[in-house]
């Protein structure tokens, strides 16, 4: 089985993405120098907006996730896998772990790439305001 869910985000001056463990996607309009594992802000969806069969689906120990970042036309792809430890319950967040940690912000664990791995000549292409970012997740088992 597999699902597709995907949403939209913007661009932002202050994405460093030099998070050498996460990545996260945000719905906050705002974002510091501090948000360094921060590659996309204003997204249309957090997890709590994601359909009740996808985060069943993540909520699968052998569940695979999926998720790419398109920007410009180059795109970042980032592989990970689901738990049975998720919550998927934040409202404005996704994020995206090389570890096993969950928090109510966990999209998934065990992730192939943190921000620090994202190629550089994309995070300057999200380093603008008027970058619109698409975003499609896929979770299958």
């Amino acid at each position: 089985m597999r699902i597709i869910e995907e949403l939209a985000a913007r661009g932002h001056p202050n994405i460093t993405a030099t998070h050498p463990t996460t990545i996260e996607i945000t719905k906050s309009v705002l974002l510091t120098k501090k948000g360094d594992c921060v590659v996309a802000v204003e997204a249309t969806k957090g997890l709590t907006d994601l359909s009740r069969d996808f985060r069943r689906l993540c909520m699968n120990d052998k569940s695979r996730i999926v998720v790419e970042l398109n920007v410009s036309g180059m795109v970042e792809r980032v592989t990970g896998t689901g738990s049975h430890l998720l919550t998927l319950t934040d409202e404005r967040d996704l994020v995206i772990r090389k570890s096993t940690y969950t928090s109510d912000r966990t999209l998934m664990i065990k992730a192939d790439k943190a921000a620090s791995d994202l190629r550089r000549q994309f995070i300057q292409r999200v380093k603008s305001t008027a970058a619109e970012i698409s975003v499609r997740l896929t979770v299958f088992v």
